[in-house]
């Protein structure tokens, strides 16, 4: 057990101000091409990115009519997120082992973990004011920046063009569609699981007191009465 914690600590060692300086730093792209860009390779901040995104999740449904079955929206909400990051992190990695570049799975992970830090501003600011031109605007401009952020790390660790233009294109599209999915189809998709499981309109499962019969006085005090008898 002590050897695996061993394994893990490196990945999650980090200080605060380091946290608060790459969250800064995943809204700033770079162009620097002709070296490849520093990915810190650590855990702690996108995990903690992943958590945040869930419990912004969990507060536009409870903002929006969605029928609050607390069960199931904590899983799909984590299934979401989690999958997410997990999924397109392994594929990505995948496409960039095909294109030769120079990314680990753990910098994927890093890179990937810190790009849905504007995911999580843009959600959080439109799920409390509902004006769609307003979110486009977040969409393009916050979800843009680091998503630019994404592609000028791996332009300089990619080499080709034809390799740059189908990694970075294929991560940009994912990304900034995912951002999509989140604020216009998740709801909807999250109602239409909650009915299939539970049914439609069905209010939520409550536990009740079983019907206990009952006992006459006169049939206690019988029975207690034999009882004094026999002692």
């Amino acid at each position: 057990l002590y050897a695996n914690i061993d394994i893990l600590r490196p990945y999650f060692d980090v200080e605060p101000v380091q946290v608060r300086a790459r969250l800064l730093e995943s809204m700033i792209p770079v162009k620097m091409i002709n070296f490849p860009q520093k990915i810190a390779g650590e855990l702690y901040g996108p995990l903690m990115l992943v958590f945040t995104l869930v419990a912004i999740l969990l507060h536009g449904m409870k903002t929006s009519d969605t029928i609050i079955r607390e069960g199931t929206l904590m899983g799909t909400a984590i299934g979401t997120c989690f999958g997410y990051w997990l999924g397109v992190s392994s594929f990505i990695y995948f496409l960039a082992y095909l294109c030769n570049a120079q990314i680990t799975m753990v910098q994927m992970l890093s890179l990937l973990g810190y790009g849905l830090f504007g995911h999580c501003i843009t959600l959080f600011v439109t799920y409390n004011i509902h004006f769609h031109s307003l979110f486009y605007i977040f969409w393009l401009g916050v979800g843009g920046l680091s998503t630019l952020r994404m592609v000028a790390v791996l332009v300089s660790r990619t080499v080709g063009h034809t390799q740059r233009l189908i990694l970075c294109g294929t991560l940009a599209a994912l990304h900034m569609l995912f951002l999509l999915y989140l604020h216009f189809a998740y709801h909807k998709v999250v109602e239409g699981i909650l009915d299939t499981l539970e049914g439609p309109n069905m209010p939520p499962f409550q536990r009740v007191a079983r019907d206990i019969p009952v006992v006459s006085n006169t049939v206690l005090n019988t029975t207690a009465k034999a009882v004094a008898l026999t002692l």
